[in-house]
């Protein structure tokens, strides 16, 4: 997966009510549930991925704000392959399935949401992406 390029979903439980500042958003309530990030990494999928797991990391992203919460764990990453940025895409179809958390992950696209708090896990499961291993 080292030089791959395309989007990927990351799952997090959010696990109980939580009031996070995610940085120039402010301070933004999430309630206890499930959650589908959407992102892209055109460089490495890999290495994308692996940042967002880990632990120590500069909080730059509005995700990274969310990750770095105590209340909050990536359960599951889906991947897509693809030579174009797909992101956008990926999140309008997500949008489908779940509330959107206003602005969040897409200030530099006129998307409304890159976060959305998902109904019920079987529905993203099958827009096609394969499940991460890392």
């Amino acid at each position: 997966m080292d030089k791959l390029k395309g989007s990927y979903i990351l799952l997090i439980e959010v696990k109980k009510n939580s009031r996070i500042r995610v940085g120039s958003l402010g301070r933004i309530t999430f309630e206890k549930g499930l959650y589908a990030y959407v992102g892209s990494a055109m460089s490495s999928l890999e290495g994308r991925i692996k940042r967002h797991i880990r632990d120590k990391k500069k909080t730059f992203w509005h995700i990274d704000y969310l990750l770095k919460s105590k209340n909050a764990k990536i359960t599951k990453i889906l991947y897509k392959e693809s030579k174009n940025k797909e992101e956008c895409k990926v999140a309008k179809s997500v949008s489908r399935y779940g509330k959107p958390v206003i602005g969040f992950g897409s200030s530099d696209c006129k998307c409304e949401s890159h976060l959305f708090k998902l109904r019920k896990l079987s529905e993203i499961e099958n827009l096609g992406f394969k499940v991460s291993k890392i």
